[in-house]
């Protein structure tokens, strides 16, 4: 026997991501539920604005990692104009640093593209209902690290530089520093991020989302 709710009016969405196949089989499963239809769908930030001011949607899904401007960026911008907007996020990555980003720019929780579909339907309802919902192992990173110390942005772009093979040398001439203040950047990494070396650091930071994968 079905469970899914019956309404008068469908849940309308709009899907914000810049890979077709995910489209396409987000797509597949609204077509399948009677209480949702899908209204629209955007390839970046830009084109997500413009479809929500024309569409006005219920729930917006929107990607993490897109050309131009990135998930964050797009519900800040929505949420600006129409305080009231219902965003969920779409993504691949699982980090804290990331998750938490998302929900202070005001999205209505996390949903992974490795959960579509077992998750996407129930997620929907939820966040259409006022509630928010984050998978569980979201959660537990979330938790893991709710005491960690933040990465300054200087830290992040010292780690994106010793990521691409910098050395610290180079890493202090590109930033007009010293290597010493280079290296006292690295001790501050490691120690923030519990990371045993240089390489170990950037594999973690790429985990939780300090720097993109």
């Amino acid at each position: 026997m079905s469970t899914t709710p019956v309404s008068a009016e469908r849940i309308r969405i709009l899907t914000v991501d810049d890979h077709p196949l995910i489209l396409e089989g987000i797509a597949s499963v609204l077509h399948r539920q009677p209480d949702m239809e899908l209204v629209g769908e955007a390839s970046n930030g830009y084109e997500a604005i413009e479809a929500f001011a024309k569409l006005r949607p219920d729930v917006a899904l929107i990607d993490l990692q897109m050309p131009g401007m990135n998930g964050i960026d797009t519900i800040s911008a929505i949420l600006e104009k129409w305080p009231a907007a219902c965003c969920r996020v779409l993504t691949t990555y699982a980090g804290d640093v990331q998750a938490t980003r998302a929900l202070k720019a005001g999205a209505k929780g996390y949903l992974l593209k490795s959960m579509l579909r077992k998750e996407l339907v129930d997620t929907i309802r939820t966040v259409h209902s006022g509630k928010s919902r984050i998978p569980a192992e979201i959660a537990t990173e979330l938790a893991s690290h709710l005491t960690s110390d933040a990465l300054s942005a200087r830290e992040i772009e010292v780690l994106r530089m010793v990521r691409e093979g910098c050395s610290n040398k180079i890493v202090a001439d590109r930033l007009v520093i010293s290597e010493d203040t280079v290296k006292g950047h690295m001790r501050s990494i490691l120690s923030k991020l519990n990371a045993n070396d240089r390489t170990h650091a950037v594999i973690i930071a790429v985990r939780r989302g300090f720097i993109e994968g």
